[in-house]
């Protein structure tokens, strides 16, 4: 049997038995951790997602921002996270205006892994509007294969387990500044929108690239982080299109090398070669 590999962050090793050519061997692999994360907000438990113990304080940042539980990162006073037998519980501290804000629409999640919508009460809950329209943005179709490109190359979650997706911000010249992986799609756009609040960096300034579909809800939070463009690399849903339109975002699907299709904000992509 094949010694385990070194340690690497957000991923377990384990011994399995590969096939490779009809020839059976043990081998060492990486398989991509996942806990249960509670977020509870002055003592006020409201939701248990699924996602991969990094970056927790961005993920809890990025999470409050995107669900509007708060206005900004100088809402959020305090973030401790707690060990437990059963996974990891995230206290956060928050202004006392966002904590009444979060019990008059509080609602209980169950991990939510793809719809989004799991544990609300109310059609209004589960499709709420697009409540900020962001400053345009000017995407330049080409710098779109090097985004995508920088973000592969540091996934290394990725490359060592195949089970995580990647979220990323990204200058106006395609450069990636912020990377963050997680089991959840939803989660790895959190932890980047977490990491650019906590660092005070305009994120308005440049783009998102998703290794994933996109959701209504990924476009909201892009929305309300103030970012203009939004690239994914598979498809986005209908409902993902109306709200991006709605919020004058530049939302580009199937965006892999140099090849991409825009559904909405066309106006603000700048065609034109390097």
């Amino acid at each position: 049997m094949t010694a385990a590999p070194p340690t690497l962050p957000g991923a377990c090793a384990v011994q399995a038995l590969a096939c490779h050519g009809g020839v059976l061997r043990q081998v060492a692999d990486w398989v991509a951790d996942e806990v249960p994360v509670a977020l509870q907000f002055n003592g006020v438990s409201h939701a248990v997602m699924l996602a991969t113990p990094l970056d927790l304080e961005d993920f809890a940042v990025g999470f409050s921002l995107g669900e509007g539980l708060v206005d900004s990162a100088a809402d959020v006073f305090g973030i401790e996270p707690e060990d437990t037998a059963q996974g990891l519980v995230l206290h956060i501290e928050i202004a006392s205006r966002c904590l009444a804000r979060l019990k008059a629409r509080r609602r209980t999640l169950a991990g939510r892994s793809g719809c989004g919508l799991c544990g609300t009460e109310s059609l209004a809950q589960a499709l709420p509007q697009v409540d900020r329209r962001v400053a345009p943005f000017d995407l330049q179709g080409h710098v779109l294969s090097r985004a995508l490109a920088e973000m592969r190359a540091r996934q290394a979650l990725q490359a060592a387990t195949g089970a995580t997706h990647a979220a990323a911000w990204c200058s106006p010249d395609g450069a990636v500044q912020v990377v963050r992986e997680d089991v959840g799609r939803h989660n790895a756009l959190d932890k980047v929108i977490g990491a650019l609040a906590r660092d005070r960096i305009d994120a308005s300034r440049g783009f998102l690239a998703v290794t994933s579909r996109a959701s209504y809800e990924m476009v909201q939070k892009a929305a309300r982080a103030g970012v203009g463009a939004l690239a994914a690399i598979s498809a986005p849903t209908a409902l993902a299109v109306r709200c991006a339109e709605e919020a004058g975002l530049c939302l580009v699907g199937f965006a892999r090398g140099a090849d991409w299709v825009a559904y909405s904000g066309t106006a603000h992509l700048i065609l034109s070669s390097p």
